[in-house]
């Protein structure tokens, strides 16, 4: 028998929601097209995955879909940003996005993976994911006014 999940919220569910707050917040006020769009789709998936995941008594004892769903199309969208732009930071959050994916599949591989650890595997890749958006729009906003004190000079 698989044993129930009692909690599988992400590491620090106050602290994950604070980070998606500040981070995508800052990439929408600063960023460009890319950085948007990304803040974006994590500000979509984070609300959509609360609402798609399986009832707590049962939560990650087989695979999610709906998780598998949201984090699939997350996956598509991080691509997508990833190969029609210039910069290099949409390629890393493609390539950990491509990580968590992967732990629905060792799931369905191994039915025995222990909740806990299929939990962390689908959800752990979320943190830096938020942190290289925001550096993501750090840089390009300092690139930004480097080229506007170039032109005003």
């Amino acid at each position: 028998m698989v044993p129930v999940v009692r909690s599988c919220t992400p590491m620090a569910p106050h602290f994950y929601w604070i980070l998606l707050t500040l981070t995508c917040g800052y990439s929408l006020w600063k960023g460009r097209g890319d950085e948007r769009m990304a803040a974006t789709v994590c500000i979509i998936a984070s609300i959509v995955s609360v609402f798609v995941l399986s009832p707590l008594a049962r939560r990650y004892s087989g695979v999610e879909t709906g998780e598998l769903t949201v984090d699939l199309l997350v996956l598509t969208a991080f691509t997508y940003i990833a190969l029609r732009s210039e910069r290099f930071w949409p390629l890393w959050v493609a390539g950990l996005q491509l990580t968590a994916s992967m732990a629905h599949i060792l799931k369905s591989i191994q039915l025995e993976l222990l909740p806990e650890a299929y939990a962390a595997a689908t959800r752990i890749w979320s943190y830096p994911i938020l942190l290289i958006i925001a550096i993501g729009a750090w840089r390009n906003h300092k690139r930004r006014q480097r080229e506007e004190h170039v032109t005003a000079a």
